[in-house]
């Protein structure tokens, strides 16, 4: 450590105050200049949170794509997610990356947030810990993370001006929470401000929570970076504790630092003091001289899709299982759901990769299940707009300039384009380049009307067997986020008949300019298309023809890329489409109805009741049809738990995401998630912690030693399997200003049919203290607490009394 301090001052000495700044500016999109006169290297950071992307956010640069957040939340494992974060420093190396954007410790505080799948849970605690095991295997793999999006981005309605009013006492025991359970327990490297203000103050300026609560009493020494595009202003940034301004070069560091310090404005002993910790991440990832890396024995090679597979199957919730209906039976599937076919794997947003393959639940259960046992029927679709031209698409990207002399050419696995920075095709330059046209060929699987489309703003031309349908602007919708090329909705430009298995061209010509709210270089368009729309009807009376003939029907059920992504707030928790049809009338004409659920957070379901099983499998990754096969046949019991409530949109009692005058009241101050549904008295469809496994266990005694909870329990069941023991905290006293429980620790045993098994649970203080927000200070609350152990929130088997 001292060795490393004396190279990062050492470094810093040699730096006049023009390098400095240019050192604490994002040079492009991804990536800070290298300095070599103190021989610090180029320093490059990427988005996760499932997935190391690189610099090039294109399918022809893929990407090992593990479940959603929520998910490896839903494993209730701290070492699961170590090892996943040694797999994604693995991929971040490989990709010529040394600092992972993620991961994402917000909290579900209401289940409209669009980006609820992106973070764990509803609970501090359980978030902490898992974000814990995530950060220490990252950084175990000498990449460095960066903990986000620090504090109370929580919704993403107005996400770059909402002022969220959030009280004293809620901040500190629920928001700020499993940053500091982070920041204690893993020593991340980096932070991520948010674009949000707090009470106020924008993060990126917030001296309170920057300087004097994470530096100040956290002991936080590592980088704080805004979120893309969030530095406002160059003083007030700087004085509120933010090191990096990205992306570059357009920033309000750089140049403009350099300035307000030449001005008198801010003093250069405060720009060392960012230019410091920039260095000493430097050092931690190997990339300044003179300094050694953090990690110089790297931990050995992690299979990538078996950990992938591994991970989606403990993830996944079984939560109903009547009559034994999982494990399958012998006998006939009938498999039914778009979803089923066309994996829907990760959620929208910055947290895309592109995985090289892409297993399907039609291509697990088929590899799985003897020939022939498996059929398969649409039923219903949930996805009511065009999507990305992907399957049966053949292309390649055209660089023109202004005068049509071809610049360069690129590779396109897909109809997205999203070139950041520097990442052009060879001999293309974004002062040479006028038109990039999109073109190749479609082979169509299916005949009928196919439409196509155009995601993205500016001038476009679309053509499609020798036909042009579309020659013009396509403007961004009033008010529409910056990132509206990246993430808003594709607008249909034509509907053309076409005959399955021949080919047709297609080309999609897009006319560069740089978008005046986002300050980089970007090129950033998509050509979407869409199958021949069958009747609705229609296909839910093949789904239950098929249903019927069959001895066990799986219904999978998804949501959308416009239902949860980056951008937008959720407006309801109801499944698209018919969706919900489907799955009643599958269920009327077979009572052996087993419902996937593929969503990344929750979904009302209405039929939960007329249906033999409903298994969650979230965002389950690229190998999620291999995990749900597993599962479905037995070869690895469900093991995931819910980290967040599930019901309905009517009975949650938060639901509010949108602000008023540019503020949102966080009027719920500590009653969120389960806090929230148990205050209100209100019953849940599925509680906190809820998950069936294949086996049943008998919770026969609990001793607690001071803050030391021993469980026993034997499984009484038939196979062996594996029980996350959940320990609650419950005052005997609580008061109207505390909750009725809360998590207070887990743990997890595994044991065979009739063994006994044994887990300690230590409960850590914090469980027993309450923020004072008079004297601004932690106060721990004496009495009697009940020590509550059980399976679920709603489903405590044993308790214990202890005084403290």
């Amino acid at each position: 450590m001292a060795e490393t301090e004396q190279a990062v001052e050492a470094a810093l000495g040699k730096l006049d105050l023009d390098a400095k700044t240019r050192l604490l500016a994002g040079q492009d999109m991804w990536s800070l200049p290298e300095l070599p006169e103190i021989g610090l290297k180029s320093l490059v950071m990427s988005d996760g949170p499932i997935g190391v992307r690189g610099v090039r956010w294109t399918a022809d640069d893929p990407s090992v794509a593990l479940p959603s957040p929520t998910a490896l939340a839903a494993t209730w494992d701290p070492e699961l997610a170590r090892r996943a974060g040694l797999l994604l420093a693995q991929e971040a190396r490989r990709k010529g990356v040394h600092v992972l954007l993620a991961p994402t410790v917000n909290l579900h505080r209401s289940p409209l947030g669009g980006r609820h799948f992106e973070a764990y849970s509803e609970d501090p605690y359980l978030t902490g810990r898992i974000g814990t095991g995530y950060v220490t295997g990252v950084q175990e793999g000498g990449v460095g993370t960066t903990v986000k999006h620090y504090v109370a981005n929580d919704a993403e309605t107005d996400r770059f001006t909402v002022n969220n009013l959030v009280g004293e006492r809620a901040l500190r025991e629920l928001y700020l929470a499993p940053f500091e359970a982070i920041v204690e327990n893993a020593h991340p490297w980096g932070i991520m401000t948010a674009y949000n203000t707090v009470n106020g103050t924008t993060m990126t300026e917030h001296h309170h929570l920057v300087n004097e609560v994470l530096r100040g009493e956290w002991g936080f020494d590592g980088y704080n970076v805004s979120d893309w595009m969030a530095a406002r202003d160059t003083v007030g940034a700087l004085r509120g504790g933010l090191d990096v301004a990205m992306p570059g070069p357009q920033t309000v560091y750089g140049e403009a630092l350099a300035q307000a310090v030449r001005d008198g404005r801010v003093a250069e002993s405060e720009v060392d003091e960012a230019v410091r910790r920039v260095l000493r991440l430097a050092a931690r990832v190997g990339v300044l001289a003179d300094a050694e890396p953090a990690v110089t024995a790297l931990p050995g090679p992690v299979d990538g899709e078996a950990l992938a597979r591994e991970l989606a199957g403990r993830s996944f919730v079984l939560l109903r299982n009547e009559r034994a209906a999982l494990p399958l039976r012998p006998g006939t599937v009938a498999l039914i759901g778009a979803a089923a076919r066309d994996a829907r794997v990760l959620g929208g947003g910055s947290a895309t990769v592109f995985p090289a393959r892409i297993v399907s639940p039609l291509d697990g259960l088929t590899a799985a299940l003897p020939e022939g046992t498996v059929t398969y029927a649409v039923g219903a679709d949930p996805t009511t707009e065009l999507a990305v031209a992907d399957r049966g698409f053949a292309l390649r990207a055209i660089c023109r300039d202004a005068d049509g002399n071809v610049l360069g050419t690129g590779s396109a696995p897909n109809g997205q384009i999203q070139w950041m920075g520097t990442d052009l095709p060879d001999g293309v330059t974004h002062d040479t380049l006028h038109t990039v046209e999109l073109t190749g060929t479609l082979t169509p699987r299916e005949s009928g009307p196919h439409s196509f489309g155009i995601k993205g703003t500016g001038a476009f031309t679309l053509t499609v067997a020798g036909t042009t349908y579309f020659d013009g602007p396509q403007l961004p919708a009033d008010g529409s986020d910056p990132f509206e090329a990246f993430f808003g909705a594709p607008v249909q430009r034509a509907r053309v008949d076409l005959t399955a298995g021949e080919p047709v061209e297609v080309s999609l010509t897009y006319v560069f300019a740089l978008p005046d709210e986002i300050p980089f270089k970007v090129v950033a368009f998509a050509l979407a298309h869409q199958e021949p729309q069958r009747g609705e009807d229609e296909l839910i009376a093949e789904a239950v023809e098929a249903a019927r003939a069959a001895d066990t029907a799986v219904v999978v059920v998804a949501t959308t890329d416009r239902v949860e992504s980056e951008g937008f707030d959720r407006k309801d928790l109801t499944l698209p489409g018919r969706q919900d049809d489907l799955v009643r009338a599958v269920a009327a004409a077979n009572p052996n109805t087993v419902v996937v659920v593929n969503s990344g957070s929750p979904v009302e379901l209405p039929w939960r009741e007329e249906v033999a099983a409903v298994l969650l499998t979230w965002f389950p990754g690229q190998e999620g049809g291999a995990a749900l096969a597993d599962v479905l046949t037995g070869a690895r019991e469900p093991g995931g738990r819910l980290p967040t409530t599930w019901g309905s949109l009517a009975d949650a009692p938060v639901t509010r995401v949108a602000p008023a005058d540019g503020e949102l009241p966080y009027t719920e101050d500590l009653f969120i998630g389960y806090r929230a549904w148990e205050k209100e008295g209100r019953t849940p469809s599925y509680p906190f912690g809820h998950g069936l496994g294949y086996t049943d266990w008998a919770y026969e005694s609990v001793e607690v030693a001071g803050t030391t909870v021993t469980v026993r329990l034997r499984n009484t069941g038939g196979r062996a399997g594996r029980e996350v023991v959940q320990v609650y905290l419950a005052p005997t006293g609580p008061g109207t200003d505390r909750p009725a429980r809360w998590l207070a620790g887990f743990g997890a045993v595994e044991a065979g049919p009739g063994e006994d098994a044994e887990v300690t649970v230590e409960i850590p203080r914090r469980a027993f203290e309450v923020w004072d927000e008079a004297a601004h200070r932690w106060f721990f609350v004496k009495g009697s607490y009940e020590i509550q152990v059980g399976r679920s929130l709603a489903d405590r088997r044993i308790t214990a009394t202890t005084n403290v």
